[in-house]
């Protein structure tokens, strides 16, 4: 084997890695906490509750990329790898040059102005970590979205992270003032044209030997492939790779400004009035009221596959989020149990300790009186002791102690107990 195929090799080895680890962690066979870096998740938290841990994690992977490149896409993010795994599939011998289209920052533009002004609703969309995990928990959405993607990796590899992706859009800005670079030798490159054909990302120019590093994801195909070792991979800088910008540019990158401001303004009056209709629904500890819920929310569903007792449910055609579905009494929320808490990469469910948990009201029982059989195992099961049974007759619930974790409507026998949704958790 060349000497110049081994970057290409083990960058490739780390990548399958983690993409199997991160199906194990959506599936909750392996720790989930390989998703706390994925970039728009990741950025929503800081957003919303920043912390120490977020803001070093969101940083290094802002720094590294302007040292680096535009490394995540090849190597972090789930949903780029599985692309490059099915283009691997199909051995296309060739790739054709993908032209650097500009509407993408318009996407981005649109996407992160409404994400800062408090809405997740575009990114709930177009996010390539919530198609994976959407995808990767069966859900129609991402499955069908997953799909097209890949019929797109058929024909064109990796256009949706070069011209679609905002987070890759973002990534891509950075890199193109990055450190490292690949750049070409002009004196050992040939114009063989080897590195253009294998290149996924359509970004090599090997006529004029020029490399797109904004849309180059650094997955070291290209000098995998060189015949002389033309290809190099750091900090040697040519005259092509300056950071310019063209008119196009400036019109595009103006709009997207423009956008951004736009949607920005637009996530905050959605926020206000997005959720007055919404009633009846129950939402696990920490997500605290619809209307955070609604504009946090990313359905990837990664809480869902990891709830211990199966009663978190995604989104569906009367709520477009994550919820806690009691009506079929067979599951109930585990008083030991903190996880969809700990796992939530977005934010949407805030990571509160099982303490904090156990103390969390996410709805409130309710007993039918003339359902109830007086047999008592409600009061013997209630991890809180709500409820009682004074005198030996109908049981009473403590609406101080209660929680609404949906016990007691599991282990009646007679069906007597309802649970009901509260308008925000205390």
């Amino acid at each position: 084997m060349k000497k110049n195929k081994f970057p290409y090799i083990i960058r490739l080895v780390i990548s399958i890695v983690v993409l199997i680890t991160a199906i194990l962690a959506i599936w909750g066979i392996y720790p989930v906490h390989i998703m706390d870096i994925q970039l728009n998740p990741l950025l929503q938290r800081c957003l919303r509750h920043p912390h120490t841990i977020e803001i070093i994690l969101l940083s290094a992977i802002l720094i590294a990329t302007l040292i680096f490149g535009r490394f995540y896409c090849s190597l972090i993010c789930p949903f780029g790898i599985l692309q490059e795994v099915f283009a691997l599939i199909f051995n296309k011998k060739k790739n054709e040059p993908v032209p650097n289209a500009k509407y993408k920052y318009l996407i981005a533009g649109i996407s992160f102005g409404l994400l800062f002004g408090g809405s997740a609703l575009i990114f709930r969309h177009v996010d390539p970590y919530t198609i994976f995990g959407s995808a990767s928990s069966l859900s129609i959405f991402g499955i069908c979205v997953t799909i097209a993607v890949i019929i797109l990796v058929f024909f064109k590899n990796r256009l949706f992270c070069t011209n679609i992706c905002p987070v890759g859009a973002l990534l891509g800005i950075i890199s193109k003032i990055s450190i490292f670079k690949i750049h070409m030798d002009k004196d050992k490159c040939i114009s063989c044209g080897m590195c253009s054909r294998a290149c996924p990302s359509g970004c090599i120019d090997f006529k004029n030997k020029k490399i797109d590093n904004e849309t180059c994801v650094k997955c070291l195909k290209c000098s995998s492939v060189c015949p002389k070792n033309a290809i190099k991979y750091g900090a040697e800088k040519r005259e092509e790779e300056k950071f310019n910008i063209n008119r196009r540019e400036a019109i595009y990158g103006i709009g997207a400004l423009a956008l951004f401001a736009g949607a920005y303004m637009a996530g905050i009056k959605f926020v206000k009035g997005t959720t007055k209709k919404i009633k009846d629904i129950i939402l696990p500890p920490g997500a605290e009221n619809t209307t955070r819920m609604e504009n946090t929310c990313l359905n990837c569903n990664l809480c869902v596959k990891n709830c211990t007792n199966k009663i978190l449910k995604p989104a569906d055609e009367n709520f477009n989020f994550v919820h806690i579905d009691y009506s079929q009494g067979k599951g109930y929320c585990e008083f030991n149990c903190n996880k969809c808490s700990t796992i939530c990469p977005a934010g949407a469910i805030k990571r509160i300790s099982l303490e904090q948990k156990q103390k969390t009201r996410i709805a409130m029982a309710y007993i039918h009186e003339n359902i109830c059989h007086e047999c008592g195992i409600c009061v013997s099961e209630c991890p809180t002791h709500a409820i009682s049974q004074p005198n030996g007759k109908t049981a009473q619930v403590d609406g101080s102690k209660c929680i609404g974790c949906g016990k007691c409507k599991t282990v009646c026998p007679f069906k007597a107990i309802d649970i009901s949704a509260i308008k925000k958790q205390s």
